[in-house]
């Protein structure tokens, strides 16, 4: 394919969903795959009055490099760090009150969402597409059910009390807003 033709087929098969993808930058990783030898020019053609385009197939060297990347990710846990991790490691700076009701509008997106996901796989059949090539989808539902059901139950042990440390935790607020109120007097 050429560079245009990968963006097209990429956006069709929603692939921006899974992969963080910058289509700006697509020609220059191009320009860099062919410099590692991991892709070579097949041909050139037009269409038209259209400019040239060259069209690009994966090298053996490039091959061996593929199989080594995605055996790799698809064999060796990797650190991921999320925005929500991040924001649950620092979430002791608001109020527990103000953390349960944060987590309580996840709980209806997350809901929304999945919602979403399975009215979407139900008009996707498997005569249309494949199970293979919507597992991924498939792996994000299961991830964003299992995130549901974890902030459910910590929503829950914020408004019941039962979070261990939350006494120590609505103590740190308390202290925090009485000296910005001394600050502020």
């Amino acid at each position: 394919m050429h560079p245009y033709e990968i963006a097209l087929t990429l956006r069709h098969r929603g692939k921006q969903e899974s992969i963080k993808l910058n289509y700006g930058s697509l020609y220059s990783v191009v320009d860099s795959l062919e410099r590692r030898g991991w892709i070579a020019s097949h041909e050139t053609e037009r269409e038209g009055r259209r400019p040239e385009r060259t069209v690009y197939e994966l090298t053996g060297a490039g091959e061996t490099e593929l199989v080594d990347w995605l055996s790799e990710l698809l064999a060796i846990p990797a650190k991921e760090y999320t925005q929500f991790e991040a924001g649950l490691s620092l979430m002791a700076g608001l109020a527990p009150d103000e953390v349960e009701r944060l987590l309580r509008r996840r709980i209806q997106l997350l809901t929304e969402e999945i919602k979403n996901m399975k009215e979407l796989d139900a008009m996707v059949s498997e005569e249309k597409l494949p199970r293979l090539f919507r597992i991924e989808s498939e792996y994000v539902q299961m991830l964003r059910e299992a995130e549901l059901a974890w902030v459910t139950k910590l929503a829950e042990e914020i408004a019941s009390g039962a979070l261990a440390g939350i006494d120590q935790w609505r103590e740190f607020i308390a202290t925090q807003r009485a000296r910005r109120e001394r600050r502020t007097q």
